[in-house]
Formats: C-alpha cells, sequence, structure tokens
C-alpha cells in the first residue's frame, strides 16, 4: 500500500464493509452444493469438477470465529495464489484460477481427514500448541521426543511433523502421533506418508524463501486432498491454503535472536496477534462466546497480514475497495 497514514486511513473506512459472509444461492445460474467453514464460503459445482472458494474476511482463533480483519481474505487468497505458483512444481496442487481477488477456483478434491502441521520452533498459545504441552511437563509430542531444559521460542533439533485431527466446526481438533492417527482407521500407512513427504517438502521450500525475504516460517499446517481427475498418477495435491498469515506463523529474523535472550516474544506476521490479544488482554481462549474485538485491534491486525504480503511476496498490496458483494458476485455470474 501507500503511505502509512493513507493505509491506516483505508484501513479504518475499510472497518464497516469488511467481507463477513456472502448471500449468493445460485452461481453460473446453478443452485450448488454449499459448505461455510470458518473462514471459506464454498460452492460445490459437480459438472465441472470445481470448487469455488471466497476467502471472506472472517478471523478464526481458538477453533472460532471471532470477527473481521480489514482486507484479510484478499491477502490470503492472494498469498495462497503466490505460494500456490510458486511450489507447483514441489508438490501439485488445486488451483484452476483467481477471477477476484476473494475468490480462487479449484479443482474439487476429497480432504484427507488429517491437518499436516510442521513445526520447527517450541512456542504457541493455543492448548493444542507444542510450547503448552512441554510447559506442561511433556518431553513427547505428537511421538516425537523433546530434550529438558528448552525455553519457549527455541528452533526444535529439527522440524517435526505433528498431524492433527480435523474437528467438527465448533470443535477443537487434537494433536496426535502417526501411530494414534493410524490406529484410529482413518487414513492408510501409505497415503499418510506420501502426504508427509509433500508437507516435509513443502515446509522446507517455504523456510528457505522466507528466510530470503528476512522471515522465519516457524511452523505451519497442510491440508492434502486427493484429486480423483489425475487417474493412476499420484493422486495427492495440495488445497485449501498454503504459508499464509493464517496457517503459518512467521517472525521477523532480524531481531529474533536478542529477543529470545530477553525472554520476549518474537515480532510476528501472522495472527498470533489478535491469539495473544485475546488470551492476555480479554482473557479468552475458546470457551463461550468470543470478545468483541476493539477497531485497533482489527486495523493492527490487518496492517499485519498486508505486511506479510508484501514482505513474503516482495509486492505491494493493492487492496480492492469495491463493495465485496457486488464485485464478486459479477466475476462469479452470482445471485
Amino acid at each position: 500500500m501507500t503511505d502509512a497514514t493513507t493505509r491506516d486511513a483505508t484501513l479504518h473506512a475499510q472497518l464497516a464493509h469488511t467481507l463477513d459472509g456472502t448471500p449468493f444461492r445460485t452461481i453460473r445460474g446453478e443452485a450448488l452444493e454449499r459448505y461455510d467453514g470458518k473462514v471459506r464460503d464454498c460452492f460445490i459445482d459437480p459438472a465441472h469438477g470445481e470448487r469455488i472458494i471466497i476467502v471472506t474476511d472472517r478471523l478464526s482463533a481458538f477453533d472460532a470465529v471471532v470477527g473481521t480483519i480489514p482486507f484479510k481474505g484478499q491477502v490470503l487468497n492472494q498469498l495462497a495464489q503466490f505460494w500456490f505458483d510458486k511450489t507447483a512444481s514441489i508438490a501439485p496442487n488445486h488451483m484452476i484460477r483467481v477471477p477476484d481477488p476473494n475468490v480462487m477456483i479449484a479443482r474439487e478434491c476429497e480432504p484427507l481427514p488429517v491437518e499436516l502441521v510442521m513445526r520447527a520452533y517450541l512456542t504457541g498459545v493455543t492448548s493444542t500448541s507444542i510450547w503448552k504441552a512441554y510447559e506442561a511437563g511433556a518431553r513427547t509430542f505428537c511421538g516425537h521426543a523433546l530434550p529438558d531444559g528448552m525455553r519457549k521460542n527455541e528452533p526444535l533439533p529439527r522440524a517435526i511433523l505433528t498431524p492433527s485431527t480435523k474437528g467438527n466446526k465448533g470443535d477443537h481438533d487434537i494433536s496426535v502421533s502417526r501411530d494414534e492417527l493410524l490406529a484410529m482407521g482413518r487414513i492408510t500407512p501409505a497415503l499418510f506418508d506420501r502426504a508427509a513427504e509433500l508437507a516435509a517438502a513443502l515446509f522446507a521450500a517455504g523456510q528457505r524463501h522466507a528466510a530470503a525475504q528476512g522471515l522465519i516460517l516457524a511452523d505451519t499446517k497442510y491440508e492434502i486432498g486427493i484429486d480423483r481427475s489425475l487417474g493412476d498418477g499420484d493422486p495427492l495435491v495440495v488445497i485449501d491454503e498454503i504459508h499464509t498469515p493464517d496457517s503459518s506463523r512467521y517472525w521477523y529474523a532480524d531481531d529474533y535472536e536478542a529477543r529470545l535472550a530477553r525472554g520476549e516474544e518474537p515480532r510476528s506476521l501472522d495472527k498470533e496477534y489478535v491469539r495473544r490479544w485475546l488470551a492476555n488482554d480479554a482473557h479468552w481462549s475458546g470457551d463461550g462466546p468470543p470478545p468483541v474485538m476493539p477497531a485497533e485491534v482489527r486495523v493492527e491486525a490487518a496492517r499485519r497480514y498486508i505486511a506479510s504480503y508484501e514482505i513474503v511476496t516482495g509486492e505491494t498490496f493493492v487492496p480492492d475497495t469495491r463493495e465485496p458483494i457486488a464485485r464478486i458476485a459479477q466475476a462469479l455470474d452470482a445471485r
């Protein structure tokens, strides 16, 4: 965006015009099956084997929707587009095209019943985080042994995969080991191990790019799906989003070591800022209705989302301030 004053004026003006949800009943003249996630409104088009994904400005924390952030959906969608393009040679993905800043048309896939969470640092504030488990005395997390004497936000001996079950909307996800997941019978060993390979390769690539941009990619989660249209080839593709501030924890690298030495939290570029406000200022961590976020918290979160886009991509973020419902309806021929 432009100078800070103009940017902040735009963000404050957008507070009243965030995309909280979509009213569409038909797309391309068809009444399509609809599924609303915590952040995305999805429409399934079986005739074309496609999924129309509208990325809203809703923000999810502690497995609940806690409000909206200006331009968040646009940042997420365009960052996902950037990363899908950048990592296509490492792992295929479901993206077909992006007809609107908040919309992605993707191939319809069957999601694996597990989230693949890659972690390289001992951190987190949620009940399922590796740090909370370590702080409580655990020295094994999702089947991985952890050394004694570690401090919060220190690097792990190596990057590890910590799978998570996918809870129903409103339920909490549960971190599990590979053996525990397989014992549930949710996925075959071969399918899980192939997905794990993709996650490890994507995470390594994401860390390399982040480091080149002056950032640390501390952890992230991947959604992997089965693309039946690929026939006898490898059916696994990356779906949903990749390396966005919603699915990833980004820190600034320049002062990470100094802040760690002082026992301070790293400067972050993700929704951890909102999680910390909810947990520390609002004293809320997922039980009961969420508190109302003040305007300045929403604007500061927007600043961080936009900064993540600009630093990761190296491009200036150009907000689309047109009324989002009418704009998206025109792009999708939606009613």
